[in-house]
């Protein structure tokens, strides 16, 4: 017997609920989809004007049941009809019903054996547009997000291997634009908050911090932010980036209290580098300060080891890399060489995330360097120290001056360049904070773990104490000279050059 008007209104008023219902859910499509093919009795599907099946009930679909589903959405979308019973005969009949989306989407149900499917399907359509369209444009956010995250760290890239006019040109495409002068936070953080954490800051910075999740630590954020300003000069201020709270890294710390912050000195937007280096060494005194944060109070210029004997040392050091004229095109140029070398000294096997590689092409990279420079940069802690001060002093930005002025005469060589006055000032003053400490086993424990080329294991074993104990003596030694030790990029080659200069390696 059919059912009376009532019981079909009844029914309706049921289905739409219903549906209403899972419309509220998450994946509410796969659910509704899914809801409509056990209420129907036939695989129900969203199908494009081209045939393309584009959900299924859970997210899943037999493309061979679905073929009758894209045949017949083509010859409606063809016809130009809001919806049809279509096959038939050989085939399972399909009905669909046009949603209202662009571009066009169908809502189709294979073989189904409710009599009164059309009606089901009107019921469905709205609603489940509605779904669809919130979908849709939820992955449109993700894939705009994720494009302006990887933009923000190709700009924060640029940076860190000096191409400073590309990255402003992309960073005022993106806003804000770079101001000239910077500092650099490192927030370390839980990875799993990481983007939560990265948009409270950039709320609370008001939108002037530049923010980046580290490509090379999972558990970092970075952050390039316009120097700390107070006092009524910010008020008059016409600079185009407002300052930011002067306590923004107690503020970082306060609002997520599982945050450490490391923040640099104020520096010129093209030593970016140098700041991340300064704020990684704040941040390894942040780890153990109550306060949870830290700003860098050392000194990292090395320049003062050099005059123009120095700068053409680190050329001649480097000269194999710099005339290098690679097989095949593809191979990597000299500056993509030492691109590698600089990133490979201050992030180890990571830099393979850092110069978005392969870490097999890495450590191919990395032999051929040894082979080019003639010494074991990937093991010997001797030759990495030498090869950071010579890209140092290679690209700071008196170098090509001082190469101009050098006198002609023997080949300088390292322990020339550490042989200087100004060196041996440098180097005291490197190793002063271990000096002065107490428990003054700190230095001995720095020495012990440079001789073994800054291996912890092989420094346990000569100082006689456990793997433990070691990792704790150097945790305290980061504390007095304020540097990260065991955290790239570290201060080890510094301290390795501080001591051959005066001696006592």
């Amino acid at each position: 017997m059919p059912a009376s008007p009532s019981d079909v209104r009844a029914d309706r008023a049921d289905n739409v609920l219903a549906l209403a219902r899972l419309a509220s859910r998450r994946g509410a499509v796969q659910d509704m989809l899914g809801w409509l093919t056990r209420r129907a009795g036939g695989p129900a599907v969203l199908v494009g004007d081209t045939g393309r099946v584009l959900a299924g009930p859970g997210g899943e679909h037999d493309p061979a049941v679905a073929r009758p589903a894209a045949d017949a959405a083509v010859e409606l979308h063809r016809r130009g009809a809001p919806s049809a019973v279509l096959g038939g005969g050989e085939g399972p009949p399909v009905h669909l019903i046009a949603l209202d989306t662009d571009p066009s989407t169908y809502l189709a149900v294979i073989g189904p054996d409710d009599p009164h499917c059309g009606m089901l399907l009107a019921d469905a359509a709205r609603t489940l547009a509605l779904c669809w369209r919130l979908e849709q444009a939820e992955r449109a956010r993700r894939r705009i997000e994720s494009a302006e995250e990887h933009s923000r760290e190709a700009v924060l890239h640029l940076l860190m291997v000096g191409s400073v006019p590309a990255a402003q040109r992309i960073a005022g495409a993106l806003r804000p634009a770079l101001p000239a002068v910077v500092q650099m936070y490192v927030i370390e953080c839980p990875h799993p908050r990481r983007r939560e954490i990265a948009r409270r800051i950039d709320r609370e910075a008001g939108g002037a911090a530049w923010i980046v999740p580290c490509p090379v630590r999972p558990n970092h954020v970075l952050a390039l932010v316009p120097p700390k300003t107070t006092g009524p000069a910010a008020e008059v201020s016409d600079d185009p980036h407002p300052p930011l709270p002067a306590s923004l890294d107690l503020l970082i710390v306060r609002l997520v209290p599982e945050c450490r912050v490391g923040v640099s000195a104020a520096v010129a937007l093209r030593d970016t580098p140098t700041a991340y280096e300064q704020a990684i060494h704040a941040l390894a005194v942040a780890r153990n300060a109550p306060e949870r944060r830290a700003g860098f109070g050392g000194d990292v210029d090395v320049t003062v080891l050099a005059g123009p004997e120095g700068y053409l040392w680190a050329s001649e050091l480097l000269a194999p890399c710099l005339r290098y004229a690679p097989a095949r095109r593809a191979d990597p140029g000299p500056q993509e060489l030492l691109g590698t070398l600089g990133s490979w000294l201050s992030f180890g096997g990571a830099a393979s995330r850092h110069l978005k590689i392969h870490r097999n092409t890495l450590a191919a990279r990395m032999r051929h360097l040894d082979e080019l420079l003639g010494v074991e940069v990937s093991r010997s802690l001797a030759a990495q120290s030498a090869a950071w001060l010579a890209l140092r002093l290679h690209t700071a930005p008196q170098a090509a001056a001082a190469r101009a002025q050098a006198p002609p005469g023997p080949t300088a060589t390292l322990d020339t360049v550490l042989g200087t006055p100004a060196a041996g000032a440098w180097a005291r003053a490197q190793l002063r904070p271990l000096e002065q400490a107490r428990p003054a086993a700190g230095l001995e424990t720095v020495r012990t773990w440079l001789r073994a080329d800054a291996r912890l294991p092989a420094a346990a074993a000569a100082l006689g104490i456990s793997l433990p104990g070691a990792r704790k003596r150097l945790t305290r030694a980061e504390d007095v000279l304020g540097r990260s030790l065991l955290t790239a990029p570290s201060a080890k080659y510094e301290l390795w050059l501080a001591m051959r200069a005066l001696g006592s390696l």
